[in-house]
Parts: structure tokens; C-alpha cells; sequence
């Protein structure tokens, strides 16, 4: 398959977790890969690209743009994994929590998603997903996370933003809103707290994350869309 007809996905905070899920279905569905973090390593796939930086630099998304072009010859989705999750009550916040979380979650989607997009329509279509987080849609006094809301909450309002501003210009935009999903992020040790915050009882894995937004890139017809992959988080208590 030549570069030129071979599809090209780009996926931030790939280095672990969710992200490296990611990159490896995109490859399964046959695509090549940009896959960024600060801490990703060179692969030995000729199909992955890796670029380090960080996402809130405008560097790193000029950067994995200009390298999906210049190795695969285009960029036909976006997944915007990157992301910071502190929870705290609101005081407790620091201005150094602040501005790490509105850096990465803020910041590195404003990047690359204006980066990727401007490609797209050269091309005449593509595809843009972007992992938020049920909390948004459920508050729980549990777990207070106002940075969450406050820049994952902008995250999804900006999907069906974007979805509609570019509805027939052949670029779809969507998200995936998850729960507690077992990774590097979580130790073991409090698995069993977070599976109590879902009504199914139980934490999500990488898969139920991958596989969804592997659904929104086989799913044509939808755009706008926040898919919720929460254990029934977002649906009640």
C-alpha cells in the first residue's frame, strides 16, 4: 500500500495506557501512526512515527503535522488522548495545578486539532476524537475535579462546535467520555473504590476506551457525537 493510500491517524499521549491502545488499533484497521508523548520512544514500525514533546507546545503539534505529512503523505485523524487529571477539592487547587492541566488538556487540543484540521480540509475530509471524561456530565462529590470539568467540560462543548462549523466540509468531530478506566494512571490499590463510583460495579479497560473510538471511525454518518463509555456513570445512581 503506498503512503498516498494508506490512511493516517495521529494519536497524543500514546506513550501508555489508552494512547498506546490507540496507536495499535489504528494499525490493526491497517493505518499508519503519529504517535506523541513526552516520553514515547522510537519504534521499530515503519508504520509509527514517533514525536516527543509536549502537546501544550505549539512546536510539538507543528511538529507531528508536518510529520505525518512529510512520511505518510497526509492526516486523516485525530485523536486527542493527552490529558491531566488532578482531583481536589476547589480550594486546594494550586496555580501550578491550574496551569498544567489547562496546558495539556486546554492548550495541546487548541494545537494540534487547529493544525490537523487546516490538513484536512486541503484534503477534503478527516476525522477528529477527542477522550474527555464522564465527570463532566455527572458530578461526584467523591471525586471533585472542577479542573476536569473546567477543560474536559470545554473539550466536549468544542466537539459539537466543530462538528457543526465543518458538517459538509467532510470532517467529522466527535468524543468519548469515559469513567474510571483501569491504567497506568490508577494504582491497583484503588480499583476497588473507583469500580463502586459506576452502577455496573466494576472499573472500564483499555478495550472498552479503544473499541469506541474505533466505532466512531467506522461510523460515517456520525459526527457530534460525546460517546459514553462510563458503566452507566452519566445515565444516573
Amino acid at each position: 500500500m503506498s503512503h498516498q493510500q494508506q490512511k493516517v491517524a495521529l494519536v497524543t499521549g500514546a506513550s501508555q495506557g489508552i494512547g498506546a491502545g490507540i496507536v495499535e488499533a489504528y494499525r490493526k484497521l491497517g493505518h499508519a501512526v503519529v504517535a506523541v508523548s513526552r516520553t514515547i520512544a522510537p519504534s521499530d514500525d515503519p508504520g509509527v512515527l514517533t514525536v516527543q514533546g509536549d502537546v501544550a507546545d505549539r512546536a510539538t503539534a507543528e511538529r507531528a503535522v508536518a510529520g505525518a505529512v512529510e512520511r505518510f503523505g497526509r492526516l486523516d485523524t485525530l485523536v486527542n488522548n493527552a490529558g491531566i487529571f488532578i482531583a481536589k477539592p476547589f480550594t486546594d487547587y494550586t496555580l501550578d495545578d491550574y496551569a498544567a492541566v489547562k496546558a495539556v488538556n486546554v492548550d495541546g487540543f487548541f494545537h494540534v486539532t487547529q493544525l490537523a484540521i487546516e490538513r484536512m480540509l486541503s484534503q477534503g475530509g478527516g476525522h477528529v476524537v477527542t477522550i474527555t471524561t464522564s465527570l463532566v456530565d455527572n458530578a461526584d462529590s467523591r471525586v471533585p475535579s472542577v479542573l476536569a470539568s473546567l477543560t474536559k467540560g470545554g473539550l466536549q462543548a468544542a466537539t459539537k462546535s466543530l462538528a457543526i462549523e465543518h458538517a459538509t466540509r467532510g470532517i467529522r468531530v466527535n468524543a468519548v467520555s469515559p469513567g474510571s478506566v483501569k491504567t497506568p494512571m490508577h494504582p491497583e490499590e484503588t480499583y476497588e473504590a473507583l469500580a463502586a463510583l459506576h452502577p455496573v460495579r466494576r472499573m472500564g479497560e483499555l478495550s472498552d476506551v479503544v473499541d469506541a473510538v474505533v466505532f466512531l471511525e467506522n461510523a460515517p454518518f456520525v459526527t457530534g457525537e460525546i460517546l459514553h463509555v462510563d458503566g452507566g456513570m452519566s445515565a444516573g445512581h
